[in-house]
């Protein structure tokens, strides 16, 4: 297929070219006991967060488990990255991780992805230091030299970190898919900011159509 020629988006997905990222689908920023909401008192997390927590359990995670499936199903290469310090003391940080107070030590419980989402022993997993993966991590190279050129996008947050990536990997030449319902942020009504200020940049599925184009409904 020739991904330079194309004049859509709106591409179905070529399982050898496609691989899935999860984006800070982790224990510091998805569970109540993560180090994001240390500090807040019961009544301050579940205030600022509690729909957003609620909602993960509820609908996000249950809609990543059936994409995680499907993908390894059809060969689509499946990859993470979390918010993760090369480092015990968080030195490497960027200056915009160190000013919001994100510090998740190498190896910690904080890093780990999410256990119903867990990898599996080949897929690859990115520790990233900024919002932006592709500013943080070697992804952009690992991708190209396994010859991916499709990008399927979920996790967290919509307006944050899944909104960097996927103007970035828009950029860099990528043909991005963002699964709409596997994906969050803080309010239903930033979610849905998000996605549309996303627009131009990907393609907008939700999990059941995603599923459904690679044969796994």
């Amino acid at each position: 297929m020739g991904f330079d020629k194309m004049a859509t988006r709106d591409v179905p997905l070529v399982p050898e070219h496609a691989a899935l990222l999860y984006i800070d689908v982790q224990n510091f920023s998805c569970r109540r006991e993560g180090g994001e909401f240390k500090g807040l008192s019961d009544i301050e997390r579940e205030d600022r967060y509690g729909w957003f927590l609620d909602h993960i359990k509820r609908e996000t995670l249950p809609n990543m488990t059936r994409l995680q499936a499907a993908c390894r199903a059809s060969r689509i290469e499946v990859t993470y990255t979390v918010i993760e310090n090369l480092t015990q003391d968080g030195r490497d940080r960027s200056l915009d991780y160190r000013i919001t107070g994100f510090n998740v030590p190498r190896g910690s419980w904080d890093a780990q992805v999410l256990e119903e989402i867990a990898p599996a022993n080949d897929e690859i997993v990115f520790p990233k230091t900024s919002s932006n993966v592709f500013v943080s991590t070697n992804i952009d190279y690992i991708l190209r030299n396994m010859g991916k050129r499709q990008l399927v996008v979920s996790g967290f947050i919509t307006d944050q970190c899944i909104s960097s990536a996927v103007r970035n990997a828009c950029d860099l030449g990528y043909l991005v898919t963002v699964v709409t319902d596997a994906c969050a942020s803080y309010s239903h009504e930033r979610h849905v900011r998000a996605l549309d200020e996303m627009m131009g940049y990907c393609r907008q599925v939700t999990t059941d159509a995603l599923c459904a184009e690679i044969g796994l409904a």
